[in-house]
C-alpha cells in the first residue's frame, strides 16, 4: 500500500493514478476537499505539527500495512530575500520542510516492518531543482526544499540499513498550478515547463525499478 501525500495537487494527483494504473493500492490524501479523488481519501492541514502523522495513522487503520509514501505536496512563494516576511518563510518551511519530516518519522516504524517482512518500501520527496541550483526571487521557497533534500539524503543513509529506500526526485519548472497560487508574490514568466504526465512517471518509473536519487538531469 502505498501513501500519497498531496494527492490533491496537479503532480500528485498524478503520481496516484500512474501508481494505481500499475497495480498498486493508493491511499491519496491532500487538503483540497474539492480535488481529492478517489474512496477511502483523507484530508488533513500540513502546516499543523499532527497533520502528517495523522495521515500516516489512518492509511495504516484502514490498510494494515504500509510499503511506500509519495510527499508531492508542497506551496511555493516569490519575491525579493529582503523582503519576504516570517509568515512566508514560516509557512514554507512547515509544508515544504517539516511535513515530509513529520511524514518520515510517523511512517518509519511500518516501513521498517515491510522490509522485514520481506517487501522493499521507499519514501519519495520532491524537492525540486531549486535545491540543486537555488533561484533568486525564490530564496525562501528554495531554502526549504534544501532544507528537505539535505534531511533525506541523511535520512536515506541511516533508513537504508533497515531496507528503507529513500528518494529525492528534483525535476524542473513542471507546468501544474502551484505557480498560480503562491501564498506570498507574484510568479515571474517561466518558459515552458515540464510536462507534468512524464514527470508523474519518470517517479513512478524510478520506484519501480528500485532507483536510489532522482536528479534534475533525470528529467531531462
Amino acid at each position: 500500500m502505498v501513501l500519497v501525500v498531496g494527492a490533491s495537487g496537479g503532480l500528485g494527483g498524478r503520481i496516484a493514478t500512474q501508481l494505481e494504473g500499475a497495480g498498486a493500492t493508493v491511499v491519496r490524501a491532500g487538503r483540497s476537499a474539492e480535488r481529492l479523488i478517489g474512496p477511502g481519501a483523507y484530508l488533513a492541514d500540513l502546516r499543523e505539527p499532527q497533520g502528517a502523522a495523522s495521515l500516516v495513522a489512518a492509511a495504516l487503520q484502514a490498510h494494515g500495512r504500509l510499503d511506500g509514501v509519495i510527499v508531492a505536496a508542497g506551496v511555493v512563494a516569490f519575491g525579493p530575500a529582503v523582503e519576504v516576511d516570517d509568515e512566508t518563510v514560516s509557512e514554507l518551511f512547515e509544508t515544504n520542510a517539516f511535513a515530509p519530516i513529520r511524514i518520515l518519522r510517523a511512517a518509519a516504524p511500518a516501513l521498517l516492518e515491510s522490509a522485514a517482512g520481506g517487501g522493499k518500501p521507499f519514501v519519495v520527496t520532491l524537492s525540486g531543482v531549486v535545491s540543486e541550483a537555488p533561484t533568486a526571487g525564490m530564496a525562501a521557497y528554495s531554502a526549504s526544499k534544501a532544507a528537505l533534500a539535505a534531511f533525506m539524503q541523511a535520512a536515506g543513509r541511516e533508513l537504508r540499513r533497515g531496507g528503507v529506500r529513500v528518494v529525492d526526485a528534483r525535476p524542473g519548472h513542471t507546468s501544474t498550478e502551484l505557480s498560480q497560487h503562491p501564498v506570498a508574490g507574484v510568479a515571474p514568466a517561466f518558459g515552458a515547463g515540464l510536462d507534468p504526465d512524464a514527470v508523474a512517471a519518470r517517479i513512478v518509473s524510478a520506484v519501480a525499478s528500485d532507483e536510489k536519487d532522482l536528479p534534475s538531469a533525470a528529467f531531462s
